[in-house]
């Protein structure tokens, strides 16, 4: 028998046969390990003793025998990862977890590792697996506070933080740091503010919890405190760019663009390898578009995404978004729809308002509109929909998945469970503890809800769903100038952000053709133009008399946690208005992608 020598091309220093090339489905039980044991223990001693050379052959001897053993996958994940070898270090951690799924060290780094690259939504995984495996591990607990307030989710997020310090030793400054960093996304400025206070007064010298609390005070409005922070750590980190970044942050909100730009180009200007982050670049292109430098700025927007790509690794998952929109455009038609039952409401608590809308569309501005209101609050981006597309395979008690699983509601001992799911959802709004005294609704303004407007409907067929339009052309110029992650990582190209908003509007026109919804669609357009004309029509749909705070929707002091945060705090502006005219030659190639759309929404180009 000829034996394949070929080494794995991922770099473990394993042959291919005993690498990536293995069918790991089958794992050998414990026992077949005992006889390399010896090898093993031999490799792992030669590595405590520094013989890095002699670990690594006697570690690969071991794995030429029993690929699986945890041991010695765990060593050589150790030797390729001291030395930098980053690819094989990934494929050797990910082969540990999935083979030894209980083991917390590997499960909590893979978490790390994932959120680092912005998969968050597999570090998720990862991080609740870490806390299954490890309850009473602060680790564990302090890992999900980290990927539950980076998910929009910061009232999980708190949960597992405060979580982490109740069973830590002590009141370990970062952890209290991170806390007052997700209470700040929280929009609870002052309980941030003592918690920052408290990690600074415990390790003053530490530059991510200054610059932290520099941008809450920036986001709270109080630039000049912020600029104190700055400078004290700037004096921690002398020339650190995440701190110049923020300094152009500030500038830029006194628009002071030209000063903001030179900070950018003094910290590319110092930076070793050359140029600026991928973040640095996109705020670039920001205050270069509102000097009116537009080639420059698209220049700049364009090199962001790119680096967002390559350190990332994510691009556009069209074929699943493809899949999902196939499945709910096949199974949402009028004939199930017209046999489907639907949710009763209920009347003891609030209900919500949806104000759906692609990324960078204007739900910033309406929730901040409506949220003024005084029967009205802003719930943010809630999860729940998502969550319910999750969890109605256990409620229904479907083989099947979403959407399919809804098929279950025409068996007679489950015609009440859109009733659980629609619970599911209101309960989850009440843990949040948005819900004020006496108000009436609350908004739910989710990035992409209307992917799921048919649930949605089913769920709530008498809550208010305003759909906020806007010129596709400028929707998808500004998804490109910011880094998002929803949308299954369209923003990372110009095209596949065009795309994307295509199929989702599809989506919609589906929908509408399909089933009668409680639907008003608003255009940012308008309300720039008439913002009293456009609030009144939203409220009367809604069923509430006008109240004039709602045209005041700056003077709302709560903190919007999106892109958009700076720019609702400021009186009504006009020139994020077809923007897309200063940028026509640089988006010829999504125009063709876009046209049906324009057209049928009444925009044109030009």
């Amino acid at each position: 028998m000829i034996v394949d020598q070929r080494l794995c091309a991922c770099g473990s220093g394993l042959r291919a046969a005993r690498c990536c090339a293995m069918d790991f489905t089958f794992v050998p039980p414990p026992e077949a390990s005992r006889p390399i044991m010896p090898l093993v223990e031999r490799a792992g001693e030669a590595h405590r003793q520094g013989a890095v050379a002699e670990a690594e052959r006697l570690v690969l001897e071991a794995l030429e025998l029993v690929p699986s053993q945890l041991d010695a996958l765990s060593l050589l994940h150790q030797i390729r990862k001291a030395a930098n070898e980053e690819r094989a270090a990934a494929v050797l951690l990910r082969r540990i977890v999935q083979l030894h799924p209980n083991t917390f060290w590997a499960t909590n780094q893979l978490a790390l590792a994932l959120f680092g690259k912005g998969a968050v939504l597999e570090a998720e995984t990862h991080a609740r697996n870490a806390v299954r495996i490890a309850p009473e591990n602060p680790q564990s607990h302090y890992l999900m506070g980290v990927i539950m307030t980076e998910a929009n989710r910061p009232r999980i997020g708190e949960y597992h933080y405060r979580k982490a310090l109740d069973l830590s030793r002590g009141r370990d400054a970062i952890l209290v740091a991170n806390l007052a960093w997700n209470l700040k996304n929280q929009g609870r400025m002052e309980e941030a503010r003592v918690l920052y206070e408290e990690s600074v007064a415990q390790a003053p010298e530490v530059m991510q919890t200054l610059l932290g609390w520099a941008r809450l005070e920036e986001a709270d409005r109080d630039l000049g405190a912020a600029d104190r922070l700055l400078d004290r750590a700037e004096r921690v980190a002398p020339g650190n760019p995440s701190v110049m970044l923020a300094r152009a942050v500030v500038a830029g909100r006194r628009q002071r663009y030209g000063e903001a730009l030179q900070i950018l180009d003094a910290a590319a200007a110092q930076n070793p390898g050359g140029g600026l982050g991928s973040n640095e670049l996109l705020e670039k292109g920001r205050l270069l578009d509102r000097m009116g430098r537009y080639d420059e700025a698209f220049a700049a927007f364009e090199e962001g995404k790119r680096l967002c790509r390559e350190q990332s690794g994510l691009a556009y998952m069209a074929e699943a978004a493809r899949q999902q929109a196939d499945r709910l455009r096949g199974f949402f038609t009028e004939g199930r729809l017209a046999i489907l039952p639907r949710a009763a409401p209920r009347a003891d608590m609030p209900q919500p308002i949806f104000i759906l809308g692609f990324p960078r569309s204007g739900t910033t501005l309406v929730e901040q509109t409506l949220s003024a209101h005084p029967n009205i609050v802003a719930g943010d981006e809630l999860p729940f929909i998502n969550e319910i597309t999750g969890a109605m395979v256990r409620v229904l008690n479907s083989p099947m998945t979403y959407p399919e699983a809804l098929a279950e509601l025409w068996m007679g001992d489950r015609r009440e469970g859109l009733d659980e799911l629609r619970d599911y959802y209101l309960a989850g709004v009440r843990r949040l503890g948005i819900l004020d005294a006496g108000a009436r609704w609350f908004t739910d303004k989710m990035p992409l809800n209307e992917m799921h407007l048919g649930l949605i409907a089913l769920l709530f067929p008498k809550a208010p769903l305003i759909h906020v339009l806007r010129h596709p052309l400028d929707i998808v110029l500004s998804v490109f100038s910011n880094h998002l992650t929803h949308g299954f990582y369209c923003s990372y190209a110009l095209e596949t952000a065009a795309r994307h908003y295509a199929l989702v509007m599809e989506l919609v026109e589906h929908y509408r053709g399909q089933m009668l919804l409680h639907y008003l669609p608003v255009r940012y357009e308008d309300l720039v133009d008439d913002l009293e004309s456009g609030t009144r029509r939203m409220l009367d749909f809604i069923g509430e008399d006008f109240d004039e705070r709602c045209i005041r929707f700056h003077e709302n002091r709560r903190y919007a946690r999106t892109a958009s945060y700076a720019q609702v705090t400021e009186p009504l502006y006009d020139r994020s208005r077809y923007r897309y005219r200063h940028y026509l030659k640089q988006l010829q190639p999504v125009i063709p992608i876009l046209a049906p759309v324009i057209e049928r929404l009444g925009y044109r180009v030009g």
